[in-house]
């Protein structure tokens, strides 16, 4: 007779007792459904919270349905998703580039004309040059990490890039 007074479940106690009246057999029918690995569990606290949301809609003779339905459609939802992610983890990414071979050949014949470049450097050289051109350290920052003033930092980077110019002509 109660639930002839109610047009909808959005009374709290009403609500309540829907959700302990049914959590359990919703949570036993996704998992029968669709196994533990969908957690079942979160799909029946949103199905829950969508039952919530939409009380006013939704009498008590169709609660349950309702339920039950968005529950199962949550884990539809869920099964559709994990195939897209399946699909995408099964797919591997393209080998082969765009660039054309000679480009390619011209870029490994710099880079290796640059490396034998740099390896003729003095040490000094290399290290100041390295570390302001490779890992972007400013010139203040290497003379206080080698310990010499930020001239000296300075004629020794300007003097690696003379020398690089002299023997890779490209640059």
């Amino acid at each position: 007779m109660s639930k002839n007074l109610h047009k909808n479940i959005c009374e709290e106690t009403l609500y309540s007792n829907f959700f302990k009246k049914y959590a359990d057999d919703l949570h036993s029918f996704l998992y029968y459904k669709f196994g533990d690995h969908l957690n079942p569990k979160d799909k029946v606290q949103e199905a829950f919270i969508k039952v919530w949301e939409n009380c006013k809609n939704i009498t008590p003779e169709k609660a349950k349905n309702y339920l039950f339905t968005v529950g199962n459609n949550l884990m539809l939802n869920e099964v559709k998703h994990q195939k897209v992610v399946l699909k995408f983890q099964q797919e591997k990414p393209k080998s082969h580039t765009n660039e054309n071979p000679e480009f390619l050949m011209e870029e490994h014949e710099y880079s290796q004309k640059l490396q034998k470049a740099i390896a003729s450097l003095t040490e000094a050289q290399r290290v100041a040059f390295l570390l302001n051109r490779i890992e972007g350290k400013k010139h203040k920052e290497i003379a206080l990490l080698l310990d010499i003033s930020t001239k000296a930092v300075e004629k020794r980077i300007y003097g690696a890039l003379k020398k690089l110019k002299e023997q890779i002509h490209e640059l």
